[in-house]
């Protein structure tokens, strides 16, 4: 449907301990041969688009895989696909293939939505380690109207949940680590004045991998199918609640709350059959 795009690193442990540094996580000995984590290829083989490609909002308007069906929109992570064959290793060079596998539009209550499945396979040592598909929505950015209450009470955190401390720095640090620059995870004035969000928004990719984290407690990553949606916006003053609990046979199903225990995402694990 469109071109590959190609990217190729040399993996280094740096990038990883400054996640786990960040998320509060035990890291592997990367140095001493042992994977990267499920999910933590996202902070590897990024994309460095010129300061002139990037759109009013901070994110890639041109020169980029997805580019914008149009402007002015806003764009969200929905959820994705990631199977994972095999380990990365630091130490060696790794290859992204990118392309645009389809685009749909749709028509949605608040109007025009176009649907972007972008596929990413990543390979290292001549084998194909992660084969991934991300789903990503475009809307139009809706006119302003009144902000609605949020409950005033709150769900205590139960045994066995995790809760993460959600703040502006934690965000703003996720979005250096993953070169992200769209502002509505960090400019307060953008998601207000601009996009009429009450608050600056948590990544997708930040609640799918603490979902993954929580999910896979400590197991291998190699030979692993997980699945994840973005079901709902969770905002910084929200708090982030991740719980992960026995499924179907062999399969773990994650999910991310609010404080007010409203689900934001949802995901699920299982052993990918070799």
């Amino acid at each position: 449907m469109s071109e590959t795009v190609e990217r190729e690193e040399l993996l280094m442990p740096g990038p990883a301990q400054a996640l786990g540094a960040l998320l509060g996580v035990p890291v592997p000995d990367l140095a001493g041969g042992a994977g990267i984590p499920l999910l933590w290829h996202w902070i590897y083989l990024l994309d460095h688009p010129a300061q002139s490609d990037l759109g009013p909002d901070g994110h890639p308007a041109r020169n980029t895989v997805p580019a914008p069906p149009k402007p002015g929109q806003r764009r969200m992570w929905a959820g994705g696909r990631v199977r994972q064959h095999g380990e990365l290793r630091c130490g060696e060079h790794a290859n992204r293939r990118t392309r645009i596998l389809s685009v749909e539009e749709k028509q949605g209550r608040s109007g025009p939505l176009t649907f972007v499945v972008v596929g990413h396979r990543i390979e290292q040592a001549g084998r194909l380690i992660v084969d991934e598909e991300q789903d990503i929505v475009y809307r139009p950015i809706p006119e302003r109207g009144a902000t609605t209450g949020e409950p005033d009470s709150t769900v205590p955190v139960a045994p066995g949940e995790w809760a993460v401390d959600v703040s502006p720095v934690l965000l703003f640090r996720f979005s250096a680590l993953t070169y992200n620059a769209h502002r509505i995870h960090y400019d307060r004035d953008y998601c207000r004045d601009v996009e009429g969000y009450p608050g600056l928004l948590t990544h997708g990719p930040l609640q799918a991998i603490v979902m993954a984290e929580k999910a896979r407690d400590g197991g291998p990553s190699a030979h692993t199918a997980f699945d994840y949606r973005l079901v709902s916006p969770l905002f910084d003053h929200q708090g982030m609640v991740v719980s992960a609990v026995p499924g179907e046979p062999g399969e773990t199903v994650s999910a991310v709350r609010d404080i007010h225990g409203r689900q934001t995402a949802s995901g699920r694990l299982r052993p990918l059959h070799r």
